[in-house]
Order: C-alpha cells, then structure tokens, then sequence
C-alpha cells in the first residue's frame, strides 16, 4: 500500500498523518510533544512509533514524507515599509500569509536605535518594502544603506519600488549579506501584490532557516520541509474554498486555529461590500489573509487574553461571576501543558476559547463606517466584509476536545448588539477533528484534487 507521511513539527507538537493516495483515505494519526530543544527525531520517533502501532499488518510504504514545521518559535519576521498604513501594511500582510510571525513593523526611514533593535529581536527574515513603483525611492535606500552599515547578517527579501532596486544590489553586494530580490507587495497606491513576496520567504524558509532551527537531523528522514505550518494551514483552506483542476470546493471561508500561544485567523474571500451603497476605503484586502492575534491563547497567552477581554467579558461567556478570572488565567499561563478534567475547568477553557474567537474575529474582519456629508451619510467599508462567508472551519485543541465546538465558533459570527464588526451573519460550521488541516495544505502541493476530495470526507459538519 502506497502512502504519504505528513508531518506538521509544531510548537508544542508533532503530529504525524498517514494518507493512503491510491484510496485517498486516511490511514492513521499520532501526536507527541515537539522537542526542539534537544533532538527535533526524539518527539518524532515516539509519534512515529505510535503511528506505525496503528498501521501494523497493512504492508504500508511511504513513498514520501513532507512536512511543515513553526518549531522553535517559528518563523520569526520583522517589515520594513514607508507609511505605516499603506507599504508598511501590506509588507505585515505578505509576511503573515507566507507564515510568519511578525515580531514588530517598521515605517519611514530605520533609526540606528531600531537597527540595534532589529539586530537583538532573534529574528530569521527581514522583508524590505517601501515606496510605490516609480514612487518614493530615497526611503527604502537608506533602509537599505542601514542595514548594511548596521551588520546585519539575517536573510533579507526586498520587495520595494523596483526603481531602487539596482541602488540596493549595490549595497547588498558589497557586504555578505543574503538577499533576494521580488515584486512589489504594493505597486500602485492602494494595490497589494503579495504573493511573489511570500513565496521567496518560503523559499528561504526551506533553504536556510530549518538548518538553524535544529532541524537537519529530520531532514535526512524527510523528503522535504515545504513550508512554516500556518502557511501549510492557509495553502489547505484555499484549495477547499476555491477547489482544483478537478474538484469543486466549498467556498469562501474562515478557518479559526486557537492555539495555546495565538489564535490564528485564516479567512479566503474577496470581502466586498455585500450591501448596496457602501464604499471601500483604505488598503486592499488580499484573497487569502492571514492574521495571528499573540495575545489571544489558551496558556502561553491566557493572562494577555484576560488583559485584553477584560474580567466582565470572559464573564459574559461563563454565565459565571463567582469564578476568579484573573487567578483561573494565571494558573494556564504557569502551567501550559494544563489539560481540563473537572468540569469547571473545561467550562472555563470553553469560555476563554470563545472569547478568543470573538476578539481575533472582530480583529480581522472590517468595519462599517458612518460619515456625515453634504449630501447626507454615506458608509464606508474597510477590511473585509464577511457577512455572507458560507463556513467557519475550526482547528486546535480546545475545539476537536470540546463536547460544543460549534457554541464556540458561534462567538466568531454576526453580533446585533455590536453591527459595526462584518462577522459572518449565518455560516455553516466545520471542525478539523483530526488535525489534517496542515497535512492538506502538504498534499495540495502535489495533489491539489486529492487534498480536496480528503478534507470534504473528513471534516465533520456541526450542527
């Protein structure tokens, strides 16, 4: 029997996917905890042993073995940008949807304070952007100019007004400095073009972070480290929304990932106004955006997530005002590998997960505006309208262990009681019960029909 292995080397864990490709069924799956810090093959083996527990007697062989991997952190980005609403922008909007995390933005011209800064943020990519084409050009060479006087030694994408470009190669060339030259993630005012710009950082990614990142000894198990995993997550919920060459998919969609550390939003729609007479303002939207909300997570971040909800919000989900919030936050945050057993506890990780979704929602959707003007009031969109999306997909832990994970996805949709939010007014509601949602976005690289054909059977339909 012919299969693939798909492996997503996660934060916490490694999760392991057996896929046989000639029935497209998936065989089996197996999980253990991520250990980076000593040898990346030691939690492997454990999973893969626990795997292959599963498999005996099938006469399995894996023709391939691909994997995804946001071990160690990650993949950790700062963006350079001229204005912090427009080129700045859409550079954190190319990084974020290639994957990363995107550890700080910058805009205007670099301070040797910030240089210092960007030299001490343990990062592994800087992408350099800045000025329209044919637009300013002065900004992005002295960003240039200062990262090259600065020492830095990191990978650097510079995807700026291509008028500067041949100005930059100078500058890079004469240091040793490792760069790669792609689009403009904004070429006209208003207009992203983020795709080129992703791809390079995935390319880097393959070819030169996963060695630092400890992650050699797999390589020599592995076909291939494709991708960062929330890359890997957003390949597999586009190929389900807009299908393939020979599947359909589903349509627009939202995937909600809550994590112990971020919640992530991964939303593929247009987003235009869905009512008449409403204009867009501000920066394109891309197709397929990613946003990631780091202090909205169940351990790692659960003192941010009750600093940023406030104790009367995570309340409101509770329907509990007796239970102590802030010590009930601060005890997930001491103790990440926290698992609920008594029912107070898995009522109040069900409330954090929902207020989780609920912020990170309101975050990445737009909002409607009012303007008052001569001629009366008009309404003004920015961000995306995602009143109509067809479905919300939920990932993580919290939601394939809950006995409600549909209640939980329902905090991410429509509120009468705060209109102004473009949340999903009456989607469908999915769950990702196996955790296959990384190992798809694996196997759409090659087999984008198959990919499709495996999430419409074993995503489960909530009620």
């Amino acid at each position: 029997m012919k299969a693939y292995l798909l492996i997503d080397f996660g934060s916490t864990y490694t999760k392991l996917t057996a896929v046989d490709i000639e029935s497209e069924e998936i065989l089996a799956t197996a999980k253990d905890i991520t250990t980076v810090e000593s040898d990346i093959m030691t939690g492997f083996n454990k999973a893969y042993e626990n795997l292959m527990k599963q498999l005996e007697g099938k006469n399995v062989e894996f023709v391939k073995k691909l994997a995804c991997s946001s071990a160690a952190g990650g993949l950790k980005m700062v963006a350079i940008g001229l204005v912090p609403e427009l080129t700045a922008e859409a550079a954190k909007r190319a990084a974020l949807g290639a994957g990363a995390r995107v550890l700080k933005v910058y805009s205007y011209e670099l301070t040797s304070r910030e240089i210092e800064e960007i030299k001490n943020s343990n990062l592994d990519i800087i992408l350099l952007a800045g000025g329209t084409d044919g637009g300013n050009k002065e900004c992005i060479i002295h960003n240039a100019k200062m990262l090259a006087d600065g020492g830095i030694k990191l990978p650097i994408v510079v995807a700026g007004n291509k008028v500067a470009v041949d100005e930059i190669e100078k500058i890079f060339n004469m240091t040793d400095i490792y760069y790669r030259v792609t689009e403009n993630v904004m070429p006209k005012l208003n207009t992203l073009n983020v795709e080129p710009a992703r791809e390079e950082i995935r390319k880097i990614f393959m070819n030169k972070i996963i060695e630092a990142k400890g992650m050699k000894n797999a390589e020599n198990f592995i076909s291939g480290i494709l991708m960062p995993t929330p890359a890997a997550v957003l390949k597999a919920a586009r190929v389900l929304s807009e299908g393939s060459d020979k599947e359909e998919g589903i349509g627009d969609l939202v995937v909600v990932d809550i994590g112990g550390a971020t919640t992530d939003i991964h939303s593929i729609a247009d987003g235009e106004p869905s009512k008449p007479g409403v204009t867009l303002r501000g920066l394109e939207e891309p197709f397929a955006k990613r946003t990631v909300e780091g202090d909205l997570g169940m351990r790692y971040s659960a003192l941010s997530l009750w600093e940023a909800a406030g104790t009367r919000k995570i309340q409101k989900y509770l329907q509990d005002k007796a239970i102590n919030v802030e010590e009930n936050c601060k005890y997930r945050s001491e103790n990440i590998k926290m698992v609920p057993e008594t029912e107070e506890e898995i009522r109040f990780d069900e409330a954090m997960a929902k207020v989780a979704t609920d912020m990170a929602m309101e975050r990445h959707v737009g909002i409607i505006e009012s303007v008052y003007t001569p001629m009366g009031i008009i309404y003004s969109q920015v961000g995306k309208d995602l009143l109509s999306l067809k479905y919300l997909v939920g990932t993580g832990g919290v939601l394939v262990h809950s006995n409600n994970p549909a209640e939980i996805l329902k905090a991410g949709s429509f509120d009468i009681n705060n209109p102004t939010y473009l949340k999903p007014q009456a989607p469908g509601y999915l769950l990702d019960k196996t955790y296959i949602m990384s190992a798809m976005g694996l196997l759409a690289e090659e087999y984008p029909d198959m990919a499709v054909r495996i999430m419409k059977k074993y995503l489960i339909e909530l009620s």
